[in-house]
């Protein structure tokens, strides 16, 4: 049964009017005479609409238009209410053709999502309705506003995280992480868990890795045993109102042996370093560094074999990205995992990871989950 206690998480048009209008401030700058989005996490970030086709013209002067196909009409009009609907099967080279017959010559697209078929189909539109039509990429300018999160969605992230921290909670406390269960069982218990807690969709595949599976930084879990002496790790999480949580556990079943608890306090002091580092202004590949190095002065750098960690929100993964290969700084209100790991082939692994808000008096953790070595 759903949790009662969770918040009601909306989006009304004032606040998808007011990122639309960040937006609006990009066409401004790169004179653009309009905008159009076709990535459905975009569309449903600038307007609140879920449908599975769909795309959104922004304009300059705020006569924004949103299309779809005839099967959401009336979900449209009740998730965008404020906008204008256009119900067309062929939803952005409709867009480019109302956008060109009212005088955009230079029309912004998504170059990262749109496909070259896709792309010709926006130059068809706009042929023949004036000479100087141009289509201009905007790259990722959409990804680049949702890296910082307003407060609904820092809510919305918050309650997805404190149902996977729920759902673990129960996981142990019933004895579902024990010697005896496959990998397999534990996952689709712990999924469970979450979607009666009140998530509507777990995050991503649940991975329970156990053994020298742990070992395989995303081990999809399969038929194989948890043993006694066993490292399980556990990466899941839940989707609650569309806003994804991420957290990382690594347990013991029976008594630690020694070569365990040095990994594990290893990879504990990484990620509490890494946690450390978030701070405003901080850049990302200094973030990463900061967790990286007692992994590498330890003579483990090898076994560190992907980057420290990555944003969250409407996707798993978003940026900023935390690595030696990241660019850019954080800013106050972007969320991002911190999840270093340690893997020994043939023998275990283990990863901590967390769920953090960057903020100007130091990161807010959303997986409140204890990180100590826990021998079950």
């Amino acid at each position: 049964m759903a949790d009662n206690s969770l918040p009601l998480v909306t989006d009304p048009g004032a606040r998808t009017a007011t990122r639309r209008d960040r937006l609006r401030a990009v066409a401004v700058e790169a004179d653009l005479d309009a905008i159009i989005i076709s990535n459905l996490v975009n569309v449903r970030y600038l307007t609140g609409f879920t449908g599975s086709n769909a795309a959104l013209l922004v304009r300059p002067n705020g006569a924004d238009v949103l299309a779809t196909d005839g099967r959401y009409t009336t979900q449209a009009r009740a998730q965008a209410p404020d906008l204008e609907i256009v119900i067309e099967r062929a939803c952005a080279p409709a867009l480019a053709g109302l956008a060109a017959r009212n005088g955009a010559l230079r029309l912004g697209y998504e170059s990262h999502v749109v496909t070259i078929d896709g792309l010709a189909h926006l130059q068809s539109a706009m042929a023949g309705l004036g000479s100087g039509t141009e289509p201009v990429s905007i790259h990722a300018a959409v990804e680049t506003l949702r890296a910082i999160k307003d407060g609904s969605e820092i809510e919305a992230l918050r309650a997805a995280c404190g149902i996977a921290d729920r759902a673990l909670a129960s996981l142990i406390a019933d004895g579902g992480l024990r010697a005896g269960r496959t990998e397999r069982e534990v996952g689709r218990d712990l999924d469970n868990r979450m979607l009666s807690l009140g998530a509507e969709a777990v995050s991503f595949e649940t991975i329970v890795a156990a053994g020298a599976n742990s070992a395989i930084p995303h081990h999809r879990p399969d038929e194989a045993v948890l043993a006694g002496g066993d490292f399980v790790k556990l990466d899941f999480g839940a989707t609650y109102a569309g806003y994804h949580s991420d957290m990382t556990r690594t347990f013991v079943l029976g008594a630690p042996a020694a070569w365990q608890r040095d990994i594990y306090d290893l990879v504990a002091t990484s990620q509490r370093l890494g946690r450390e580092a978030l701070t405003v202004g901080a850049a990302v590949v200094d973030v990463d560094a900061a967790a990286r190095t007692p992994i590498v002065e330890a003579g483990h750098g090898p076994a560190f074999t992907h980057g420290l960690g990555h944003g969250v929100g409407l996707e798993i993964h978003e940026a900023p990205g935390l690595s030696a290969l990241g660019a850019g700084k954080l800013e106050a209100d972007m969320v991002v995992t911190v999840e270093p790991g340690v893997y020994l082939p043939g023998r275990g692994g283990v990863r901590i990871e967390d769920t953090l808000v960057v903020g100007t008096d130091g990161p807010d953790l959303l997986t409140l989950t204890s990180k100590e070595l826990v021998a079950l």
